[in-house]
């Protein structure tokens, strides 16, 4: 995309954003190659549990570190916008006042994948991630009971692409990155 069209969907996210927030249920604005979605974010109990396990443990073994959730990440050399459902970064390295947090900052994402559109985070988010500079995204499946560490992004034929993907299921001991993630209280959904 061109610098001039980057700015236009910047333009047409705020836009959007601004309407999105007036709206019930929490909708917010992703981008996706010159794509504008409006998405839903209405996360159920198991969700949120596994959200927060991760959470817990993240700050608990990285002191400095923020984990955050539901918040906006804007890519300015990729005009791609995420609302990833977790994402680490040091929290000196990131403006607590700034309206979306870069995502050349951001150390991990975790995204647990959403029942109604798996989709999303095992496709859309896969391929997009690596282009933002997200080092290690992690996706949990509690349809499955599996996990998915994905990290290395390199340049290859098909563009920038996570050269590592690592299996596990709910109940191991999943090291990524600097942190070693204990999933034994993971959730699956019914």
């Amino acid at each position: 995309m061109t610098p001039e069209q980057i700015q236009r969907m910047h333009e047409v996210v705020e836009h959007l954003s601004a309407y999105a927030e007036h709206l019930e249920k929490g909708w917010k604005v992703e981008t996706t190659d010159g794509e504008v979605k409006l998405v839903m974010m209405s996360p159920n109990l198991p969700h949120s549990t596994n959200v927060d396990v991760f959470r817990s443990q993240i700050t608990q073994q990285t002191p400095g570190i923020s984990a955050i959730n539901d918040t906006d990440m804007a890519d300015p050399a990729t005009g791609l916008e995420k609302v990833p459902d977790l994402m680490a970064f040091v929290t000196a390295d990131v403006d607590p006042q700034a309206e979306s947090i870069d995502p050349r900052a951001v150390l991990l994402v975790v995204e647990i994948v959403s029942k109604s559109n798996p989709k999303n985070d095992l496709v859309t988010k896969l391929a997009d991630y690596p282009r933002m500079g997200i080092p290690l995204y992690v996706v949990v499946d509690p349809r499955d009971a599996t996990i998915a560490v994905h990290s290395e992004p390199k340049d290859g034929p098909d563009g920038l692409k996570y050269r590592s993907s690592i299996p596990y299921a709910f109940g191991d001991t999943v090291p990524a990155g600097k942190w070693s993630f204990d999933t034994s209280e993971l959730v699956r959904y019914k």
